[in-house]
């Protein structure tokens, strides 16, 4: 009864004290809406407040230590105490959130709260499959919980904002940072994209104020995913007709989703830097868009103009990036050692700032922050839910579902759950730290479940395990580059001979884990290392190889999809790799997914993608050499966009269209009959495709614009239908306005895009 009482008075001086704030401090009372405590708050602030709400610094310190002594560290720590920074990146764990939060709030004249941000990926600790692996299962809810789970954990841990989604659409797999990345379609993008703002976010804005929520972040804006050479980077010099129909879409659908957040570009567009772009900024995201949140730089990018030859000297590049439409500097330094100045003289006007600094304040408010300023910093929660038998649950759920089945020629797979003598061979296959990928820097090293593990928990086979080559020949590390080893082969002969003696041998190679990501340019997409020589050695002395491959990008494997059985594309799986693998090698799982990104037959070909245009001579019509084609490799990828095999067999027939003729503004209804006509149950993504066949403006020769993902039993037949709106009917012309056209139009409905059942319609006047 005692402890009742106790609780009820706390209760009650809680209430008491937080009412008396309201009337002291009017912006926190509850019953006024964010703007309008915005528009209170505002006026408190004086100009080098403002300009502070918009700088964002590093962790420098180690934040429950001393304060730091010299240097930009001791800098940084007096700005903090100054109020003049409004944001933290990389500070993580409650421990060390508390205390910076605590700076801020408590030692400021305004005790404006810090949003502190992070790369959360594909997950804090506990790792999801890396984004391009994700947007393989095609399973949007799927992803939406994986974004969910590294939420919950991120924000357990005191972060309240991830630097994520990654939305560019990107077809060129030189470029590392596909990883990140849905891959080379906008439609599957955009879907993609929404699935995990909602995940990181909640359904609504008001959702940001549950504890295990964060704010997102749409980047980068925009067109990075086409640099040049795949050069990280690079400039890029892209068509209005790309930029509109290809690169903003899935952005605009993170809008709709309601994304708090945006991040620009490293590089330029039409010769303008990213960060310096109005155009992108102010008339699309903040004027056609109506986008309220705020847009951060990405790490430095204001400063980079002046690297760029687009701004003079800091003041230039500090001007040019606020009037641009950049609120927020990420580690530039230079809106608080400039932007004061600049409004002072004239240069900018104050109203910029207090644009930028509403847009911060309206997302702090949003989150909860200034009610309660500590809300992430709860070290009992940061127990029970970082690393929790959930979390390791869901995102092996999404590790097997992100897995795509190439080739299974001899029926390899799946294997036989006992009496089979199996060889794995391969450094990967015992590796713990490479299936964690890139960008997982909250992770611990060697923490992930590696391929031997997860086959071992099966045992009533008889198992030989041999690496055959060391992949590398140093540490790799998330800061530099990685070095391969190109001369140790000390590791063959053992490995022929466990392959030897094997029945089945399964191969696990491909790319260490930080050879993709920031930074990770690749001139050549074959198997690095040694590892292709000893994949033909192997093969030698017994064919009946599975191959695994482990990687962050489309590779060019051309032996092997030529020689091999069986190929698993098992990308970078994260914390539950070895678990996943294995239970689809056994066929405990059915794989059920399907490539976002086409591979290529050699480099040669990139960038390849399969809504490429016609040409005026697309096929040779004179048997002659004068049409679109290659002379030494067709010009068809390896695998195609949407290609994914499974144990089952699914039968497509009865295309149907509720008419063939249509005036502009009806809905289109499409039907087809699927069948598993195969000896499993398994899951088919059914794609739906079109082409508009003659427009203002050339059309891609297929579009995805429906997808269906469907459960089959054994013998089962499902109709599945699809309905075309204008939404997924019309297109941007260069001018960015939106049209749907009369015309004819091929439709096509299959497992793939390379092949399904065709049909049309026409609309009319």
């Amino acid at each position: 009864m005692k402890n009742k009482k106790i609780i009820t008075i706390g209760v009650f001086a809680l209430f008491t004290i937080g009412n008396m704030n309201a009337q002291k401090k009017p912006y926190l009372d509850k019953n006024k809406t964010v703007e309008q405590r915005i528009d209170l708050f505002l006026p408190l602030m004086t100009l080098e407040e403002k300009v502070g709400q918009m700088n964002q610094y590093n962790g420098f310190w180690d934040v429950t230590g001393p304060a730091p002594k010299g240097g930009t560290a001791e800098l940084k720590y007096e700005h903090l105490r100054k109020g003049l920074v409004g944001s933290m990146l990389t500070v993580r764990g409650v421990k060390e959130v508390r205390a910076v939060q605590k700076i801020a709030v408590e030692e400021t004249r305004l005790g404006i709260p810090l949003i502190i941000g992070f790369d959360v990926i594909h997950g804090y600790k506990t790792l999801s499959p890396i984004p391009l692996a994700e947007a393989a299962s095609w399973d949007l809810e799927a992803i939406k919980k994986s974004a969910a789970i590294a939420a919950d954990e991120a924000s357990a841990s005191g972060i309240n904002w991830t630097f994520g989604p990654n939305v560019d659409v990107a077809n060129d797999a030189r470029w590392g940072r596909v990883m990140e990345g849905a891959g080379e379609d906008p439609y599957l993008g955009s879907k993609v994209g929404y699935a995990r703002v909602k995940g990181f976010q909640g359904e609504t804005v008001a959702d940001l104020q549950k504890v295990n929520t964060i704010a997102a972040c749409a980047k980068h804006f925009a067109a990075y995913g086409y640099v040049e050479a795949g050069l990280e980077y690079n400039i890029v010099d892209i068509s209005n007709s790309k930029l509109y129909n290809s690169v903003l879409p899935p952005f605009e659908a993170t809008v709709e989703a309601g994304v708090r957040t945006f991040m620009n570009s490293f590089n330029t567009l039409n010769g303008v830097p990213a960060t310096g772009n109005a155009f992108l900024q102010r008339d699309i995201l903040k004027g056609k868009w109506k986008f309220d949140g705020f847009v951060i730089s990405d790490y430095a990018s204001i400063r980079e103009m002046i690297a760029h030859g687009y701004a003079k000297d800091e003041a230039d590049a500090t001007a040019k990036a606020v009037i641009a439409g950049s609120d927020m500097d990420m580690e530039s330094y230079l809106y608080v050692a400039k932007l004061v100045d600049l409004v002072k003289s004239g240069k900018v006007k104050e109203a910029l700032v207090d644009d930028a600094v509403r847009r911060i304040l309206r997302v702090k408010f949003e989150l909860g922050l200034f009610d309660d300023p500590y809300r992430y910093c709860d070290e009992k929660r940061e127990k029970e839910v970082v690393g929790s038998k959930a979390n390791n649950d869901g995102v092996l759920d999404m590790a097997k579902k992100s897995i795509v089945l190439l080739k299974n020629d001899k029926n390899l797979l799946p294997l036989k759950k006992s009496g089979q003598k199996i060889a794995l061979i391969g450094a990967l296959a015992n590796d713990k730290n490479s299936p964690l990928g890139s960008w997982r820097i909250a992770a611990s090293d060697d923490t992930a479940v590696s391929v031997l593990e997860g086959m071992q928990q099966y045992k009533d086979n008889q198992l030989t395990f041999e690496k055959g080559v060391d992949l590398l020949k140093q540490k790799a590390t998330f800061l530099t580059e990685t070095v391969f080893n190109t001369t140790d082969k000390s590791g063959f002969e053992a490995a022929k001979t466990a392959a030897k003696n094997a029945d089945v041998v399964i191969m696990v190679l491909g790319e260490y884990g930080f050879q993709s990501g920031e930074g990770r340019s690749r001139t050549d997409l074959n198997l690095p290392g040694l590892q292709q020589e000893l994949l033909e050695e192997i093969y030698k002395v017994n064919p009946n190889v599975v191959l695994v491959l482990n990687n962050g990008r489309p590779l060019s494997i051309p032996w092997a999809a030529e020689n091999i059985p069986a190929i698993v594309e098992a990308w970078h799986l994260g914390t539950q790799t070895g678990n996943a693998v294995a239970q689809v090698l056994y066929g405990d799982y059915n794989p059920s997914g399907k490539l976002p990104m086409s591979f290529p037959r050699n480099v040669g070909q990139v960038p390849i993608y399969y809504n490429k245009y016609s040409t005026g001579r697309p096929i040779d019509s004179d048997k002659n050499v004068f049409w679109s084609h290659y002379m030494d490799v067709e010009k068809t990828p390896q695998f195609p966009f949407g290609f994914g095999l499974s144990y089952t067999k699914f039968d497509y027939k009865n295309l149907k269209l509720n008419k063939t003729a249509f005036a502009k503004g009806e809905k289109v209804e499409v039907s087809v009959e699927v069948t598993n006509s195969g000896n499993y149950d398994g899951k088919e993504v059914v794609q739906l495709y079109i082409h508009d066949e003659f427009a203002s403006i050339v059309r891609p020769i297929k579009e995805l614009k429906g997808f269906e993902l469907v459960n089959l039993k054994k013998g089962e037949t499902k109709t599945v239908n699809f309905t075309l709106t204008d939404k997924e009917l019309g297109f941007y012309n260069n001018e960015g306005n939106y049209l749907v056209e009369p015309g004819t139009f091929k439709i096509m409905v299959g497992g793939s895009s390379d092949k399904g059942l065709q049909g049309g319609f026409e609309i009319k006047e």
